[in-house]
């Protein structure tokens, strides 16, 4: 049992410092991928990237926006590093850039990993209690009975 918790605790320090590393090294693009991703108009255009390139044309279909409204959530998605755009002759197709949703997707998986050990932690501690209050429920059923 001692062991087990001493795992448990270098291994909440490993994630102590992988969890600070993300937030302190890191923490200047994933602002900008948060604050980028925080708009649903932006998380729709990058759902409807996810199908496949688009111009903006057709991004812009869907919304009740103007054209010019759409480039600028497209200009906020590109300096965030989610799309790319390129060229086609005239055409500036716009493509989904994975890169910066699987950082952000890392972060957050850092935190699952957390969250993880924290509810092993607590069905340890409640199979310890379990243990513990069994002798005593024998012992009440055996006084129990002689009462009858």
């Amino acid at each position: 049992m001692i062991s087990r918790v001493m795992r448990t605790a270098s291994a909440e320090v490993d994630l102590c410092r992988a969890l600070y590393y993300r937030l302190v090294m890191d923490e200047g693009a994933l602002n900008v991928t948060f604050g980028a991703l925080a708009d649903p108009t932006r998380r729709a255009i990058l759902a409807k990237l996810a199908k496949g390139d688009a111009s903006v044309l057709e991004l812009a279909e869907p919304f009740d926006m103007s054209q010019p409204a759409i480039s600028k959530h497209l200009k906020v998605l590109e300096r965030a590093g989610l799309i790319a755009r390129g060229r086609d002759a005239q055409r500036r197709p716009c493509r989904l850039d994975p890169r910066r949703l699987k950082q952000a997707a890392d972060w957050i998986g850092t935190y699952r990993q957390f969250w993880e050990a924290s509810y092993n932690r607590l069905d340890d501690y409640l199979q310890e209690l379990q243990q513990k209050e069994k002798p005593r429920d024998v012992k009440k059923t055996r006084s129990h009975r002689r009462t009858r």
